[in-house]
């Protein structure tokens, strides 16, 4: 029989943020910064994919899909949470925190799987050069994003009906900046064991899968860079691998310290710092990481940039 939501809550109070008013315009400046950079820079790393041809292959196709994933994950959050250090609005309704929980685990997840496809696309590149172009075909890049796509979003369907299947009918104040899955089910007054442990097993199944293929990618990546003899192609290709395995290091690291553990163990500080490395940080760090160590990308940006001011002076 299905469980029926017996919640009395029919809104949510947002409490993971300062109340001090000197801290909280301080803090709205800080965050409004970052999400304006962050906007800036991944829009413009879409522009110049999507209008220098020689940036039209596989591997900047994915890096424009991860753009348009580090573009949507602050947009989920960040608007709410600045709305409520500027008018101290911190209220949500029921459906739109269950609403902006579930975009929020569609993008993380549709991340972590891009990244798991972007390790198998430098595979193939680094140690199956001659034959890249026929086995990472743009069909089947097209194929591998949309399965991202879909995976994260019946991954966050199952999720999300976990979490909002849940009774609340106590305290409705959510200790955090906004609805995540670790602050829900902390405040639910139904028992949560079974569903923590659905959760845990589906994040750690597609978690691990992905993880493992990234894993393996990058061990192969790594015997056949150690197998070359020339310095500079070593360079070239450790250059080439670089930025994704410092964005794969940052978005891992961040994420499973969030998600994969039980409830038991929540912190609010804690997950709130850790919250902003991935959802806020990270988004902003990705299109610079991949701007600094890529010279095609730079050399498109560089042309972006020269379009833009002699559009502005004329």
């Amino acid at each position: 029989m299905q469980r029926v939501n017996l919640s009395t809550v029919s809104e949510f109070v947002l409490v993971g943020l300062s109340d001090a008013p000197e801290v909280r315009f301080l803090l709205f400046v800080l965050f409004l910064t970052i999400y304006l950079a962050t906007m800036a820079g991944n829009i413009t790393i879409l522009v110049a994919i999507s209008t220098d041809t020689r940036l039209h292959n596989p591997m900047y196709f994915f890096l424009g899909n991860l753009s348009l994933l580090d573009i949507l994950c602050p947009t989920i959050t960040v608007p709410k949470m600045l709305e409520a250090l500027l008018h101290e609005n911190k209220v949500t309704s029921f459906t739109g925190c269950m609403f902006q929980l579930f975009f929020l685990i569609d993008v993380v997840g549709t991340e972590i799987f891009l990244l798991a496809v972007m390790a198998y696309d430098r595979y193939v590149a680094i140690c199956h050069p001659l034959r890249y172009m026929n086995i990472v075909s743009m069909k089947l890049c097209t194929h591998l994003a949309i399965g991202t796509w879909v995976v994260g979003l019946f991954n966050s369907l199952l999720h999300t009906s976990l979490i909002f299947t849940l009774s609340f009918c106590d305290s409705n104040e959510v200790d955090q900046y906004y609805c995540d899955i670790p602050p829900m089910l902390a405040l639910s007054c139904s028992p949560t064991y079974s569903r923590e442990l659905v959760i845990l097993t589906v994040a750690g199944v597609l978690g691990s899968g992905a993880f493992v293929v990234t894993l393996i990618s990058y061990i192969y990546i790594l015997l056949a860079i150690l197998c070359v003899n020339s310095s500079e192609s070593r360079h070239k290709a450790f250059s080439t691998c670089g930025s994704h395995l410092t964005v794969v290091c940052l978005f891992y690291g961040t994420t499973i310290c969030t998600y994969v553990r039980p409830s038991s163990t929540y912190s609010p500080n804690q997950d709130r710092i850790v919250s902003m490395l991935y959802g806020i940080l990270t988004p902003l760090l990705n299109p610079i990481i991949y701007s600094l160590r890529n010279k095609e990308i730079k050399c498109a940006l560089s042309r972006v940039i020269s379009q833009v001011r002699t559009a502005l002076a004329r």
